[in-house]
């Protein structure tokens, strides 16, 4: 069986923005009454600086819109972005879209029929025979079972296969509300959009896909919520969140490790999900990991927010960017379930 590598990463985003910008020219008015100071903390601490907006609010409110017409809009917006993510990683692996035998989509943010598998394949040329997947509602994490799915496509049969991670998450900005409901208001806070796209190949020099693992607390489910309403998709984010990851963050990690007989020391990079400040205290905390060993999750959460799936593919390419490239790392990343997945990669020449 072929190993499975990541050859390329592409990424696109839209315009960005600054976090006062959107908070002075949008959000300042959104809330109301109390939930105003309240809302402008936790802007001011959620450790972001800048994040892009395919839709931004500040050209254009779409808090009223139905979903029907958030639906619509998201295949405008995502089939150029998906399309630039995807060019990107097939140049940077050297290969054309007729050499995809696997094409993986992950998307939580919007649904239509023909998706946008369909489409971008069509307008990307691949092959009538490429087989497609499209992963929906996984939420933040998707983009590690996507790389598992892809991996074992590769080994299985020895082709390319190409993941992309495309989110819009400024469609879904909620009605403006003076009652205080600080999920919505974290969320409004983090999120950002992004597309990202990586080409897995048997062999070659790479970012080696050695194992994707997983665990899921099922009796914290309703811990992290996405819910389809007839005004978007509302986020429901329990402040209850950090503890349950700081239960099972460690074993999940060292069984990992483990199993390669790798010790955390011998890992250079670390792509954590920045679900938030929080989150990443946790991580850093659980795992006794070095002052600068989330440099890159802080700095993408930064630059970028929170993009839902793409968001830890954005640090890997960061980390592999980076002089030197880190050599061994370990992809992390949470969502709905309470779920936690990882992956263990190793750089080869």
């Amino acid at each position: 069986m072929s190993v499975p590598v990541i050859a390329g990463l592409g990424t696109a985003q839209p315009p960005s923005a600054s976090q006062d910008e959107l908070w002075e020219g949008f959000f300042s008015r959104h809330f109301s009454g109390t939930t105003r100071s309240l809302a402008q903390r936790i802007f001011a601490n959620s450790g972001v600086t800048r994040r892009q907006a395919a839709v931004n609010p500040l050209l254009e409110d779409v808090s009223d819109w139905p979903t029907e017409r958030r639906m619509r809009r998201y295949q405008v917006e995502a089939l150029p972005l998906g399309k630039e993510a995807v060019g990107r990683a097939l140049t940077a692996a050297g290969l054309s879209a007729g050499d995809v035998g696997l094409f993986i989509v992950c998307s939580c943010t919007g649904y239509a029929t023909p998706g946008l598998d369909i489409l971008l394949a069509r307008d990307l040329g691949m092959a009538a025979d490429t087989q497609r997947m499209f992963i929906g509602h996984m939420g933040c994490y998707a983009a590690l079972p996507g790389l598992g799915a892809a991996s074992d496509f590769v080994a299985a049969r020895g082709r390319p296969a190409l993941l992309l991670c495309a989110e819009l998450t400024s469609l879904h900005i909620q009605p403006s509300s003076a009652r205080v409901d600080t999920q919505q208001i974290v969320s409004h806070a983090l999120f950002s959009d992004a597309a990202v796209a990586a080409v897995v190949v048997p062999g070659g020099p790479g970012y080696a896909v050695r194992e994707v693992t997983a665990v899921t607390d099922t009796s914290t489910a309703d811990h992290m919520t996405w819910d389809v309403t007839d005004a978007g998709f509302r986020m429901g984010l329990s402040p209850k969140v950090p503890q349950v990851l700081s239960r099972h963050v460690r074993g999940l990690v060292d069984d990992l490790l483990a199993r390669h007989g790798v010790d955390s020391s011998e890992v250079d990079g670390w792509a954590v999900h920045p679900g938030g400040p929080r989150i990443l205290n946790v991580v850093e905390r659980e795992l006794a990991l070095p002052p600068l060993g989330l440099a890159a999750s802080r700095a993408t959460l930064d630059e970028h927010g929170n993009c839902s799936s793409p968001t830890v593919l954005l640090i890997l390419d960061r980390l592999g960017r980076a002089t030197p490239a880190a050599r061994r790392i370990v992809m992390l990343a949470f969502g709905p379930g309470l779920t936690l997945y990882a992956a263990l990669l190793d750089r080869q020449d």
